[in-house]
């Protein structure tokens, strides 16, 4: 909740503007009902109709004015937490984008997408009741209490016995309804989840003939959501009648000694009547109260949940760390780097490797033996637990990541293409010419489908490319990746969905458009990795192996057996 008052507090002159508009109406509307017992008391025994018209006009003229100061402090409320919960959505969609991945990891991505919609609606919503009722209701309920004491003392001791009563059920809502909302949001995750892996995944679910078996899969975590949102709502619902039933107690108390009062010739019937009226208002101020500390609960969850994204570090809170600088012979280089996911198991160990400016190396081994991982270090998507990376001699924690990332040009294993044209997806927002984008599709060895289209580049793609064969989408990634001539290019299995004719193509006419970027190219195929200037063998996150291609025939038996396995593709290199 800290974090969110830096949110609220530019706009605090604007709030107290729309409070005291608040405060004004709540204030005209107690005294109304001591108006009332004025005209019935005093002023109609007397048969003053003049009197009585004057004063009826002064009651009318006091709902109204309070009728359009409760309108405007209504609509300041909601365009106040309007642009609260904007600007604070603005920030944690910034900052979720800047996460570290190992942050988003913990985080999770549905839960990130929780937070970006259904906890800053919370937040929103108990902006509003908080700036509707939270002054006008303490207003009415004291305000009230103080003319009831002044006008019946009696009936307004009796009127103060339920509250220390509701005071308690108040207080039990406010201590457990935080802890439960705060569990009911942790479940939405998960189903969030479910959702989204079902979204992305419909045409596998729908080849493999899973329909039912997804539906019992939501429909396992939407009845936990349920049973969840039940438990709560049931706990904090049990709090109203309750109160009701405390209020209804006091107004029966106020009736039988009202009546008597009056019957003894001790009180009046105005004020009788006035007092019903000031304990009706104060009722459904006590009960607006009450809803604040609900809506107060799931605001103050969700701030909560809010405030653990904001507050962390992100990638632009990195600041230089003054580690030693390497060899500035080499471009890239790996020194006995060591790296866990889970920091239980390492996932690559002692990666050690040198390549110069315009070399290429080929990383090759079985899934799971870590060649991705080794471009999510060098990209600095994570650190490294020990060892260094360093580019052209300067380690890479004493480089800011956009500034690292904008040297390459890359083409991950499970890459994105968004609901845009081809050539957007290929410009990515860059400052990408014509001539230079025409030139990384000919490349890229897209020119040819991409010509066959009608819209040509301005052909409108699906979420994730879904309009495109798996060959025609690496393609466009490839573009992408070389549009900006970049100093280095990492491709992770960027041409399995190639045959080997436009692989071996590919990998030609990569050569001749970018003879001084230096290439990282990981592959499962030996075809897509055989002519570069070294060759790593990795198993189980070690490196088995490193050479040329001959030379890992010479030494590497894994590496020979799965070039005896695969020698159908020599056939087009």
């Amino acid at each position: 909740m800290r974090t969110l008052w830096k949110y609220i507090r530019p706009f605090l002159r604007v709030i107290a503007i729309g409070l005291t508009a608040k405060a004004a109406g709540a204030i005209l509307e107690l005294l109304i009902p001591y108006i009332m017992s004025m005209i019935i008391d005093d002023i109609v025994p007397q048969r003053d109709i003049q009197a009585i018209i004057l004063w009826s006009c002064v009651m009318v003229l006091c709902a109204f004015i309070g009728w359009r100061a409760n309108i405007y402090a209504n609509r300041n409320a909601s365009k106040v937490s309007r642009d609260i919960t904007e600007n604070l959505r603005n920030d944690l969609f910034d900052k979720t984008l800047y996460l570290s991945s190992e942050k988003t990891d913990q985080f999770t991505i549905p839960s990130l997408e929780t937070r970006l919609t259904t906890d800053t609606y919370h937040i929103h919503r108990m902006l509003g009741m908080m700036q509707r009722v939270g002054i006008r209701g303490p207003i009415i309920m004291v305000g009230g209490l103080f003319i009831t004491f002044f006008m019946e003392p009696v009936l307004s001791l009796v009127l103060l016995a339920t509250i220390p009563f509701i005071g308690v059920l108040v207080y039990i809502r406010a201590t457990q309804g935080v802890p439960l909302f705060t569990h009911v949001q942790k479940v939405e995750d998960r189903m969030v989840g479910v959702v989204r892996e079902n979204a992305q995944g419909i045409r596998v679910v729908k080849a493999l003939s899973r329909e039912e078996y997804e539906k019992n899969r939501y429909q396992k975590v939407n009845d936990e959501l349920k049973e969840t949102r039940i438990t709560a709502n049931k706990r904090m619902a049990l709090i109203n009648p309750a109160m009701n039933f405390f209020l209804n107690v006091g107004l029966t108390a106020v009736l039988i000694v009202g009546a008597y009062r009056v019957s003894s010739g001790i009180s009046e019937t105005g004020k009788i009547i006035a007092f019903m009226s000031y304990f009706t208002i104060i009722s459904r101020s006590m009960m607006s109260i009450s809803r604040i500390f609900i809506m107060y609960s799931q605001g103050a969850a969700s701030a909560n949940r809010i405030e653990e994204v904001l507050l962390c570090d992100s990638e632009k809170d990195w600041l230089p760390q003054n580690i030693p600088d390497g060899d500035p012979e080499y471009t890239i280089c790996f020194d006995h780097v060591h790296f866990s996911y889970l920091k239980v198991k390492e996932n690559v160990s002692d990666i050690t490797f040198r390549l110069k400016k315009g070399e290429t190396l080929g990383i090759i081994g079985a899934t799971g033996s870590g060649k991705s991982t080794i471009m999510s270090l060098l990209l600095r998507f994570y650190d490294v637990d020990s060892g260094a990376i360093y580019i052209n001699g300067k380690d890479i924690r004493n480089i800011p990541p956009s500034e690292l990332r904008r040297r390459f040009g890359i083409v991950m294993q499970n890459d994105f293409l968004f609901r845009d044209t081809i050539a957007e997806n290929i410009r990515f927002g860059r400052d990408v010419s014509d001539e230079a984008m025409e030139q990384a599709v000919h490349t890229a060895q897209a020119s040819e489908f991409i010509d066959s289209l009608d819209e040509k580049y301005e052909y409108m793609l699906t979420g994730k490319g879904a309009n495109l064969s798996g060959g025609q989408k690496q393609r466009v990634l490839l573009s992408r990746a070389f549009a900006a001539d970049p100093e280095f290019l990492c491709l992770d299995d960027s041409s399995s969905a190639l045959d080997y004719a436009t692989d071996a193509r590919l990998r030609r006419a990569l050569s001749e458009a970018h003879p001084d970027s230096t290439l990282i190219i990981i592959a499962q195929r030996v075809s897509s990795v055989k002519n570069c200037d070294q060759i790593l063998m990795l198993d189980e996150g070690r490196i088995t192996a490193s050479g040329t291609h001959e030379e890992l025939l010479e030494i590497s038996p894994l590496y020979a057996s799965i070039y005896e396995s695969q020698m159908g593709g020599a056939l087009f290199d």
